[in-house]
C-alpha cells in the first residue's frame, strides 16, 4: 500500500509539457465515433492537423495536407472510398495511395511519392477515434473498460471540453481525492471525509499503467433506502482508479450497501502547448436503463467538471 502522490508525481513534473516528443508514440482520443463519416472530419493532436474519414465503415486517418500544394483535405469530396482534393482533383485511395491526377491525363504514371503522410495508427474504441502519430511505445496501450461491453451498464457522453493548460495537471486532478472537500463543495464533495487514507496500488506489468483502490465511509443522502429506513445513512464506498500511459484514467465507484456501479472515463488530448481537449464518458448500471436519468447524471457530471476546470486551468503545476 502507498501514498497516491508519489504516483502523480510523474504526471506533473511535466504537465506543461503537452507537446513533448515522446506523446508522438502515445494513443491519443481526436474524435468521438459519431463524429466521423465518409465526409472529412478535421481534428488537432500535437500540433499536428489531421483528416479523418470512413472507407466502407473503417476509419481512415493522414495529415491533413495534400502533397501536392499542401492543400487542406478537410475541404476534399469523398469519392471512391477515398478523397478527391479540392485544389487540382487528386484523387486519393483509402490507403492515402494517389490515383488520379486530372492535369497529367489517364495514361500518365503517377509518382510514387503522390500519397498522403500516414500516422503511426488508428483505432476506434470506446465510442472515440484514437491515433497514434508515430510508431506506438512498447507498453503503451489503448484504454479498457469493460463496463463497455456490459449490456448492465447504461452509457452517457459529456460534450468535449477545450481548456488551457498542461494535460498532465488534468490527469493528476482526476487521481486526487484529497481535493474533493473543497473544488466540489457545491456538487457532491460537502460531506466527504477530509483525511485520505492508503491506497492499494496494483502495478501492471509489461504496461504503463497502474490501478489503485480505496475504501471509505460517506454520507449517502442519494440512497432512497436511507429515506426508508432500510440503510444507514454512513455507507462504505470503493473507489477504483486506473491510469494508461499518457492521459487515460477511469474511475469505477462501487456502493457496497446500496448496490450499483458508477464508472467515469476521462481521455485527455493534448492539441498545442497550452490546450487540451477533454473526452469524458460515463457506465451507470443504477439508473434502470432510463436515458433521462443518464442525461441528469451527465448534466452534473459537467458541473463536477467544470469546479475543476475552474481551479486547474489556474495552476502552474507548483507544489
Amino acid at each position: 500500500m502507498e501514498c497516491m502522490c508519489s504516483r502523480r508525481a510523474n504526471l506533473t513534473s511535466s504537465s506543461l509539457a503537452n507537446t513533448h516528443d515522446s506523446l508522438r508514440r502515445c494513443w491519443h482520443p481526436v474524435a468521438r465515433s459519431s463524429e466521423v463519416s465518409d465526409t472529412p472530419f478535421g481534428a488537432v493532436l500535437l500540433g499536428e492537423h489531421l483528416v479523418l474519414f470512413r472507407s466502407d465503415g473503417e476509419v481512415k486517418a493522414f495529415y491533413d495536407r495534400c502533397p501536392h500544394r499542401g492543400a487542406p483535405l478537410t475541404l476534399a469530396t469523398p469519392q471512391a472510398g477515398g478523397l478527391r482534393c479540392a485544389y487540382h482533383g487528386w484523387l486519393y485511395s483509402p490507403t492515402g495511395r494517389c490515383i488520379e491526377i486530372p492535369a497529367l491525363g489517364p495514361e500518365a504514371p503517377i509518382p510514387s511519392r503522390a500519397r498522403l503522410g500516414s500516422l503511426g495508427g488508428v483505432q476506434e474504441r470506446l465510442g472515440m477515434i484514437f491515433v497514434c502519430l508515430d510508431d506506438p511505445l512498447p507498453g503503451v496501450e489503448l484504454p479498457e473498460v469493460p463496463e463497455d461491453d456490459d449490456p448492465a451498464f447504461l452509457r452517457g457522453e459529456l460534450p468535449v471540453v477545450r481548456a488551457r493548460a498542461g494535460a498532465g495537471l488534468l490527469a493528476d486532478n482526476f487521481l486526487d481525492t484529497a481535493h474533493f472537500p473543497f473544488v466540489h463543495a457545491g456538487t457532491f464533495g460537502a460531506g466527504e471525509e477530509r483525511k485520505v487514507g492508503r491506497f492499494d496500488i496494483r502495478r501492471e506489468p509489461g504496461r504503463l499503467s497502474f490501478s489503485a483502490g480505496y475504501e471509505h465511509s460517506f454520507a449517502n443522502r442519494e440512497d432512497p433506502g436511507v429515506a426508508a429506513g432500510e440503510r444507514p445513512l454512513i455507507q462504505t464506498r470503493r473507489l477504483t482508479y486506473r491510469y494508461v500511459a499518457p492521459f487515460h484514467l477511469t474511475l469505477r465507484i462501487d456502493y457496497l450497501e446500496a448496490g450499483g456501479s458508477n464508472t467515469v472515463g476521462f481521455f485527455v488530448s493534448p492539441l498545442s502547448d497550452e490546450h487540451y481537449h477533454i473526452f469524458s464518458v460515463l457506465w451507470r448500471n443504477d439508473l434502470g436503463g432510463d436515458p433521462a436519468r443518464m442525461d441528469e447524471a451527465v448534466d452534473f457530471e459537467m458541473q463536477v467538471l467544470k469546479e475543476d476546470l475552474r481551479v486547474r486551468n489556474c495552476c502552474q503545476g507548483s507544489w
